[in-house]
């Protein structure tokens, strides 16, 4: 594919964007993640400055911009940190953010019209009553049309940009440098494994016939759910991906414009949806971004994205459940044997006592029957984990993440910064009790 490409294919073409990104100087760059981490993890205030804390944002994130695909997710993944922001510095975040999430340059018709061709054939306008040739929206690796299909069905067309491909290896090669971001945040995790399995994830998200596949079970695992909605697969190929449209009002106007009663109820679907998925449909929903959920007119939750996916045949590890029972039950050792048995600990001898510590506050949201999730919780949290000053950063130096439990904490991390975002509240410890296995004696 690479050479002999348009240079309207890839909106900001690959190399223009790695020289970008090669140009922030390493120490700057280093510098500037250093500061984003320590803002993000809520210290040392004192040694970086209102200003400079501004300036990193922009940079950083318009970098991050520049790039397509992995470095896209990698700011959504950011994003969620958002909420643990100190409200005096969480505005230049806020815009920086939003100007990543804004859509890319559209694609011209004419590349949209080729891909279709390659894809579907090159009588691909039978299979469509109506086709519009504006994106309705951009996705991290290509852009959205609204459609009518051949039988009248209303559907989504994502089509995948040519050469993303290429251009998202270069990008997961060009955020490995960032990976000093990941140490702030988690000082003891291994981080090289961890790169390598979200290099794999990532990759998975350019086969749209997988996301087919996951989408497809999804929407049978939720089929008349009453509260959550998945819209059916009406065709798939590696590069396009046709599935019915959802109409409704995305997350982000929730959490901007919501009354309390629509956020809470979002919230306890969003958790309902990562805890039950497994069960239901074998697979956990990956990528809690409030891009991907709209609420339906008639309430119910609506999940348009499924390129994101962990696979768990078994439904979610009974380890988890278990060892959130005992740590709850305050049983300090057997939950430091748990532990170590799963690979969250290694080396040598830890203090129990201090892991029920470290553990405790992050299990309130289901320690209670009802639970407020807020912005000042999570900055209090994100205070806690990220001063080195404070227990739980030092016993956090031994604790390790093993690769295989790397995307279910990324989701879990990621769904409580957005229920932060939504201020959401409610009965979380049932959800919790229904769906993970090994939870409920």
């Amino acid at each position: 594919m690479g050479n002999n490409l348009a240079m309207t294919d890839i909106p900001r073409r690959a190399v223009a964007r790695t020289a970008k990104l090669a140009s922030l100087p390493l120490g700057f760059a280093g510098r500037a993640v250093l500061g984003l981490g320590k803002r993000v993890t809520g210290l040392a205030s004192e040694v970086v400055t209102a200003e400079l804390q501004q300036r990193t944002a922009e940079q950083v994130f318009s970098v991050l911009g520049q790039l397509k695909g992995g470095a896209m997710k990698f700011g959504q993944a950011l994003s969620v940190f958002e909420a643990a922001l100190p409200e005096d510095l969480a505005g230049p975040y806020r815009q920086a953010l939003t100007k990543l999430q804004e859509a890319a340059p559209p694609l011209p018709a004419a590349t949209v019209h080729r891909v279709l061709g390659e894809q579907l054939g090159r009588q691909w306008r039978r299979k469509f009553r109506e086709f519009s040739d504006r994106p309705a929206a951009a996705a991290s690796i290509g852009q959205v049309h609204r459609a009518t299909w051949r039988d009248g069905t209303e559907v989504a067309v994502k089509i995948q940009y040519p050469g993303a491909g290429d251009a998202l290896v270069a990008d997961l090669n060009q955020l490995s440098r960032l990976a000093s971001l990941f140490k702030i945040i988690q000082p003891g995790m291994e981080i090289k494994p961890l790169v390598t399995e979200l290099r794999a994830r990532i990759t998975e998200e350019l086969d749209y016939e997988m996301e087919a596949r996951a989408q497809a079970a999804f929407a049978e695992g939720f089929a008349d759910d009453p509260e959550i909605h998945v819209p059916r697969v009406v065709a798939g190929t590696p590069r396009v991906l046709v599935t019915e449209w959802v109409e409704g009002t995305p997350l982000s106007a929730v959490i901007a414009d919501g009354t309390a009663e629509e956020r809470d109820r979002a919230g306890r679907l969003l958790a309902t949806l990562h805890f039950s998925g497994p069960a239901r449909a074998g697979l956990l929903h990956a990528d809690p971004h409030p891009g991907n959920f709209r609420v339906l007119p008639d309430g119910r939750l609506g999940v348009i994205d499924f390129g994101a996916v962990a696979r768990l045949p078994g439904g979610l590890p009974a380890p988890i459940g278990r060892l959130v029972r005992l740590a709850l039950a305050g049983e300090a050792e057997a939950v430091v044997a748990g532990l170590r048995e799963e690979g969250f600990v290694s080396g040598g001898p830890i203090d129990a006592t201090a892991v029920l510590d470290f553990l405790l506050p992050m299990l309130e949201p289901i320690a209670v029957d009802e639970f407020h999730f807020t912005r000042a919780w999570l900055r209090a949290e994100a205070v806690r984990l990220g001063n080195p000053r404070s227990p739980a950063y030092q016993l956090s130096r031994q604790l390790n993440l093993p690769p295989s439990y790397m995307l279910i904490h990324r989701v879990t991390l990621g769904s409580i910064g957005v229920l932060c975002q939504l201020e959401a509240r409610a009965p979380y410890r049932a959800v919790v009790h229904d769906w993970l296995p090994g939870f409920a004696t």
